[in-house]
């Protein structure tokens, strides 16, 4: 299974081969904690016996970590047969193959209604104190993001340290990066050889990009005149400025290996985190949740007392692509902001097609260049070397999107001797656009008037063009937000009665600090160096979520993960600024809970959500219970052997789970769903009433019972049962098998929305 960052640049990454079937591999093994005989004095002396007791191998045997607390056990280098072997031992749990997962700001702020002496910023601090745990490919510590200035002392909560390295010195860590480490023994078992490090730093010194840029959106400190280039020239800041960040760097050329990430997450745990960011996650589907690393280590996190916040991945536009999407993680899709870089294409014909770009440099001549169609002249992708010289020499060239690097496109046409590029996305990218540091003029267009300059192209005698950059425009048209294109989305394959993803956060063209040691393209060929860098992805969506965690972990620190994350999801809106729906870039029609979750985070309105629905790690137990695990799957959660009674009290149905949003699947024209929540008062009022609001999905009937909840000092808990009724005859009206709805509740003041996602079994509403 392979997993990625989930971000959009200019790179492409290299899939890594794994070992032959019959080489050696690494797995992770979990292991029973009670089991361990009393011989030995640790659990690391106890797994060098099991490993040293099995079959010789012409490899060697290699124990790469120890896991202690968000899992049991260890990691290692071993043969698929020695594997078998380990699974027959007693008190091993489970033995799964490392899974090679790859990597999926000036104006968010604002739009995000962030704003000095007032809501969130002022309650919480802005996060002083809270520590923020951002596994990623690192830190460039010397940015003016990560500068201490103003903040007190290391929390003393924090028991981490500052690991150093010829380039990572002591000093590198101050009062904001209060702690960095590297994790590499799975990268390098992999590699079959030491790290190259004059290619990428074994220090926790990112050579990438990408984890300055997500810990700095989280928590980066306050830089005026912050810009690349020029573009998105302002004051940036992270969510949460004063909060301290820990750098765990767990991603490396060829992607990030469980055991890092697994050893990454154990180290974080003891260290002190608050909150952990991980914009790190499968590609392809979401493997099952016993089998998932990321998912396992998070529920360790979580019984700690830590918020694990991820991405959803960058797999969108198609259904059932989020992954992180266990319960007990908040998944986080990406959305635009109102900032916009345009770059007109104009046509010889006088038409004008809006774009977006980043490109710095000389500019095109002051007349229009003979335009000329990619696949006309050897490659419609642009690939490099690709396209013909004699073909595109002195002119604009039109390159379709996909199959290689945006950014690698332009790099290919500057080769080829051609002078612009037009970007034009196709039916996979709709009218998503992202902007690039381009290496030469060029911009990108949407699918529509991609396919009119197409066209344009192929029907006239001579055709010709320019392009026109206008900067940076902030403002109000296009409406904002609207959901990436690139954003995965559901259903939940996994469990559809559980709604992914959870909510969407700002994730297009976002600004944040950048490593020192790559170019903003992340190209070879790409002289230019930059403090700060534009990109986009649910990797950068993620960090926004996580810095708003640690906000709301100052401003309520007795809350738990389940409640920080009802809070973010119930206050959430769908509603863009123009009072519309928001929008789907995929296809330019209204967005769904399938594909925006619970809706775009409100900070300040999560700071005072009214009602909270909480959970416990027993109630995902229940959880897990309910979709069929059993005790021998569940122990690899628990670390140890469970009972036979472990389910007893399992929830009725995955559903019941006490989630904030509501997902249904009805597989009868006449099938009645029933969930159950629990809300607890977390309002300034203690005696109040809340009143349900149902917002019914077509061809569904709801009733919520009771439909009152009166909050009193005694009870600050309370339970409603909501139930859902497939009506065949209001089926018909439904234009699709999926409907969508909500109910709100209500005291006057506080209004505590959960999202309701219907679906019908395939080919039933035929059968009406």
């Amino acid at each position: 299974m392979a997993i990625s960052f989930f971000f959009f640049l200019s790179l492409v990454w290299i899939p890594f081969s794994s070992s032959s079937s019959d080489g050696p591999e690494n797995f992770i093994i979990h292991v029973s904690k009670s089991h361990k005989p009393p011989l030995f004095s640790s659990h690391h002396h106890w797994y060098s016996s099991i490993l040293a007791s099995l079959s010789p191998s012409p490899h060697p045997i290699k124990l790469l970590y120890t896991y202690e607390r968000v899992i049991n056990g260890f990691s290692a280098r071993l043969t698929a047969a020695q594997a078998d072997k380990l699974r027959g031992l007693p008190g091993i749990l489970s033995v799964i193959p490392e899974q090679v997962r790859q990597i999926h700001t000036t104006r968010t702020p604002h739009f995000l209604g962030l704003s000095d002496g007032v809501g969130l910023w002022q309650n919480s601090y802005y996060g002083d104190g809270v520590i923020i745990g951002v596994l990623d490919t690192g830190i460039w510590p010397e940015r003016p993001s990560f500068t201490d200035s103003g903040l007190s002392p290391v929390p003393d909560t924090w028991k981490g340290i500052c690991e150093t390295g010829p380039d990572f010195p002591a000093s590198a860590c101050n009062r904001k990066v209060i702690g960095a480490r590297a994790f590499y023994k799975g990268y390098q078992s992999h590699l079959g050889h030491s790290i190259d490090e004059t290619k990428e730093s074994k220090s926790p010194r990112d050579t990438e990009g990408h984890g300055t840029h997500t810990a700095s959106t989280a928590a980066g400190s306050v830089v005026s005149n912050a810009s690349l280039f020029g573009f998105a020239r302002g004051e940036a800041r992270g969510m949460a400025s004063k909060a301290r960040i820990a750098a765990y760097k767990i991603c490396w050329s060829f992607g990030c290996f469980d055991s890092d990430i697994l050893a990454a997450m154990d180290q974080a745990t003891a260290d002190g985190v608050d909150v952990i960011s991980l914009s790190v996650g499968a590609t392809g589907y979401a493997p099952q949740y016993d089998h998932d690393s990321i998912a396992i280590g998070a529920f360790g996190a979580a019984a700690h007392g830590i918020v694990v916040s991820c991405s959803a991945g960058n797999s969108g536009p198609g259904t059932y692509t989020a992954v992180n999407i266990a319960p007990w993680i908040i998944t986080v899709g990406a959305s635009t902001i109102d900032r916009e870089f345009p770059a007109d294409a104009v046509l010889g014909d006088g038409r004008i097609f809006g774009g977006v770009s980043l490109y710095y440099g000389p500019p095109l001549p002051d007349f229009k260049l003979r335009l000329v169609y990619a696949g006309d002249a050897g490659n419609r992708y642009c690939y490099m070397g690709g396209i013909s010289p004699s073909k595109v020499q002195g002119k604009i060239v039109l390159c379709d999107r996909g199959g290689n690097a945006r950014v690698e496109k332009g790099a290919a046409v500057k080769l080829a001797g051609g002078l612009g590029m037009i970007q034009a996305n196709t039916a996979e990218s709709g009218e998503e656009l992202i902007a690039d540091a381009h290496l030469v003029p060029a911009t990108m267009v949407g699918e529509i008037a991609g396919n009119k300059i197409r066209e344009y192209v192929k029907k006239s005698p001579f055709p010709t063009a320019t392009i026109l950059f206008r900067g940076t425009v902030i403002g109000p048209s296009p409406p904002a937000p609207k959901v990436a294109a690139f954003s995965s989305r559901g259903p939940n394959h996994l469990t559809p009665e559980i709604l992914k993803p959870d909510v969407i956060a700002p994730g297009v063209n976002i600004l944040a600090g950048w490593t020192g040691f790559a170019a903003p393209t992340d190209l070879d060929i790409d002289p230019r160096r930059v403090d700060f860098n534009i990109i986009s992805g649910t990797s950068m969506s993620c960090p926004h979520v996580s810095g708003l965690a640690a906000l709301l972990k100052k401003a309520y620190p007795n809350w738990s993960p389940a409640a920080i994350k009802s809070a973010l999801m119930t206050t959430a809106y769908t509603l863009d600024n123009s009072g519309s729906t928001i929008k789907d870039l995929a296809t330019g029609e209204e967005s769904s809970p399938f594909v925006h979750g619970a809706g775009h985070v409100d900070p300040n309105r999560a700071l005072n959500p009214g009602l909270v629905y909480d959970i416990d790690n027993d109630d995902y137990i229940a959880f897990l219970c309910s979709i069929g695990y059993d005790s021998n799957r569940i122990a690899v959660f628990v670390r140890g052997p469970t009972g036979s009674d472990i389910c007893e009290g399992k929830l009725a149905t995955p559903g019941d789970l006490n989630y904030p949003s509501f997902s249904v699947v009805f597989f009868s024209n006449d099938h009645v769903v029933k969930y159950k929540r629990t809300v607890k008062n977390v309002g300034t009022s203690v005696d109040v009433v809340y009143t349900a609001k149902v917002n019914a999905p077509a061809g569904v009937e709801i009733n919520v019972s009771p439909s009152k909840l009166e909050f009193s000092g005694e009870n600050k808990t309370l339970s409603y049962e909501i139930t859902f009724a497939s009506d065949g005859l209001g089926l018909h009206a439904v234009d699709s098998l999926q409907a969508f709805g909500s109910i709100e509740w209500s005291d006057g003041v506080h209004l505590v929305r959960s999202p309701i996602a219907v679906r019908w079994a395939q080919g039933l509403k035929d059968s009406i």
